[in-house]
């Protein structure tokens, strides 16, 4: 009975203890980009406890671009990406956050390109705008949670 209570012991002090170190974490699957990631310490996003927490993607103009569009529907489709790769999809999304570096000139183009991707009903989003983004050239940082369904018939 002792040995048995200290092998149990010596197997828990060895099992991660954190929602973190338990849940699922989704890195890039470019292998740079996941480097860069790893050495600075960010996830793209990490799923726990049936949430999906997704980091910020940022949204920015290519060399030489001016349509807002592209840039928007260019962060909407890597943020797809991730969430497909975490087992769920925009419909499951139900929490929006963006950071906007010129809000009243971003919100209607943005608001267009995220009405493709999202419909109704809409999720709780939340607008903020911010003097600048990690990102160089950044224009909007879009950051989602999202539920992963339950399947049918669990509880």
């Amino acid at each position: 009975m002792i040995w048995t209570s200290i092998a149990a012991l010596a197997l828990a002090a060895q099992q991660p203890h954190g929602a973190r170190q338990q849940a699922q974490v989704i890195m890039p699957e470019n292998a740079g980009q996941r480097r860069v990631q790893e050495q600075i310490g960010w996830a793209d996003a990490v799923v726990s406890n049936g949430v999906v927490y997704m980091s910020g993607v940022p949204a920015y103009l290519a060399p030489g671009e001016t349509d807002l569009d592209k840039a928007f529907a260019r962060a909407f489709d890597a943020i797809g990406k991730t969430l497909k790769r975490a087992g769920v999809s925009w419909d499951d999304v139900v929490s929006i956050t963006t950071y906007h570096t010129d809000p009243n000139a971003q919100i209607e183009a943005f608001a267009k390109v995220k009405s493709r991707y999202m419909k109704s009903p809409h999720p709780a989003w939340s607008a903020i705008g911010t003097s600048g983004l990690l990102q160089p050239g950044g224009l909007v940082e879009i950051s989602v949670i999202a539920h992963v369904p339950r399947k049918a018939g669990a509880k």
